[in-house]
């Protein structure tokens, strides 16, 4: 069913659209255009020329058909609120050895005193996750055993996914020390949750035990001594995970981004903008990890794909490589997090977005991500890019005056194309691969821009988008779980 949002940059006709339903007489959109560029100045109104006026016939059009929320189903409407209040929060560093040094802070919480040693046992998943990646504060090191000794030592447990961010050289000192000397034995534990921690500590005739799963902070078992103090049964845990996203598709997606009231998301929104573009901007300052995002502007120049692109990247190179700087995270990881906001952040600076149509393409873009991981799960074999970048390519679009087929026709491109991208773990070439994500969305916004969309039966690709999500979404869960336990077995042999 063909949505009421209607098409300009995809489109010539925005003018007679807007003409016919004499919701905006063409004197006004002509004084528009006008004031507009005038506005611009002279270097960006010859690159922009032939963008002008189909970006501003978009913003009149949505002007002129943005729908009250009161239109949208409460319910929904609700949701889609709290799970972007929900998932948009800030976290300092990799989130998965964050969730390690959360976890050791709450043991030695629980505990009550310094332990004399402490064991801590992880899904594949988490270790593959952070093999790899530099703990953050830490003084550059990695591991399973750096993480939970670092937040056993000076992590605060009150700030939750941002535990570390008060580490003093002190405390990184003795966390060397303690490393150096054994005090943190860690194991992998099979048959469980692809995100699975549980730590114990001990000092002297003390112990202490804490459990997390299915999400970062999500914890879910405290034993003391051997009693049970605090413990979720599978219910429990699931409603702990947040709102409900079954109720996620993509029509009311975007009808949200129509329709939300900006008050109810402008802080998230805000704070995503302002925290992801900062950790952007240092990867493009300084020589992180392997500069992927310095790299393609250096080699590429600055048209506006590139910079998407490289934006995208270069904070993935800081993350990577251990930058303290926070991120707002999606799906549980600020990679995720930075590849669907900073491409759209690049295209609204390129048009001119005004703020307003920024916030609601950010969004769309964070929900549609939000939408394709509900089907892959938080963590998986599937690379978490892909479903990032889909949202960073439908959010562009959004704020260019995409239809509802249009942006449907996006999704499809990029997940039939790029869709099966393997996690190997968090390390500094997740970079390499957000671009590579990016670059594929923003071929499938050319695509569909000419209605060029890959067709049902063709690989996993269906009659519908919602069931073209489903099928890819079962590949990365399902599909690939073998993949899954032979990358972690080639990367614990190193």
């Amino acid at each position: 069913m063909q949505s009421k949002r209607y098409s300009s940059a995809f489109g010539q006709t925005a003018a007679n659209d807007a003409q016919k339903r004499q919701k905006t007489p063409l004197i006004v959109v002509k004084s528009s255009l006008f004031i507009a560029s005038r506005r611009l100045t002279r270097d960006f109104r010859k690159k922009q020329r032939k963008h002008l006026e189909e970006y501003i016939m978009a913003e009149l059009l949505r002007l002129n058909n943005r729908k009250d929320k009161s239109t949208m189903d409460k319910k929904v409407y609700n949701t889609y609120v709290s799970i972007l209040k929900n998932e948009l929060v800030v976290a300092l560093g990799c989130t998965e050895p964050i969730a390690i040094a959360y976890a050791g802070a709450k043991v030695r919480e629980v505990l009550e005193a310094m332990p004399d040693r402490c064991e801590i046992n992880c899904s594949g998943n988490i270790v593959k996750n952070v093999k790899g990646v530099t703990v953050p504060n830490s003084g550059g090191m990695k591991g399973i055993d750096t993480a939970a000794t670092l937040g056993i030592v000076g992590g605060n447990v009150k700030r939750i996914l941002a535990v570390l961010e008060d580490i003093t050289p002190e405390q990184i000192e003795t966390t060397q020390k303690l490393v150096k000397e054994g005090f943190c034995s860690c194991g992998l534990i099979e048959g469980v949750e692809n995100l699975y921690i549980i730590i114990t500590a001990y000092a002297g005739e003390e112990s202490a035990t804490v459990e997390i799963r299915d999400y970062h902070s999500n914890i879910t078992k405290i034993v003391k001594n051997g009693k049970i103090i605090f413990s979720t049964d599978d219910e429990q845990s699931e409603q702990s995970s947040g709102p409900d996203k079954s109720l996620l598709n993509v029509k009311d997606i975007l009808e949200f981004a129509d329709c939300v009231d900006l008050s109810d998301i402008s802080e998230v929104i805000s704070r995503q903008i302002e925290c992801n573009t900062a950790i952007s901007q240092e990867g493009l300052n300084n020589p992180w990890g392997a500069q992927v995002g310095r790299t393609l502007l250096d080699t590429f120049g600055s048209d506006v794909a590139i910079r998407a692109k490289a934006a995208a990247a270069a904070g993935s190179d800081a993350r990577m490589s251990g930058c303290p700087m926070p991120v707002v995270i999606n799906s549980g990881s600020g990679n995720q997090g930075m590849t669907v906001s900073l491409p759209i952040i690049e295209y609204a600076k390129e048009y001119n977005i005004s703020d307003e149509g920024l916030y609601r393409a950010l969004v769309a873009g964070n929900l549609i991500s939000l939408h394709q991981k509900k089907y892959i799960g938080s963590l998986s074999a599937y690379c978490g890019a892909v479903s990032a970048a889909c949202g960073s390519g439908v959010g562009i679009a959004y704020m260019l005056g995409a239809s509802y087929d249009e942006i449907c026709g996006i999704i499809t491109d990029t997940i039939a194309t790029i869709g099966g991208m393997v996690c190997d773990g968090a390390k500094p070439s997740c970079a390499a691969k957000i671009a590579s994500a990016v670059d594929c969305a923003l071929t499938a916004f050319h695509l569909s821009k000419n209605k060029r969309v890959f067709q049902p039966g063709e690989g996993l690709v269906k009659e519908t988008v919602e069931d073209t999500i489903q099928s890819i979404g079962r590949m990365g869960r399902e599909g690939m779980k073998a993949t899954d336990i032979e990358i972690l077995n080639i990367m614990l042999e190193n």
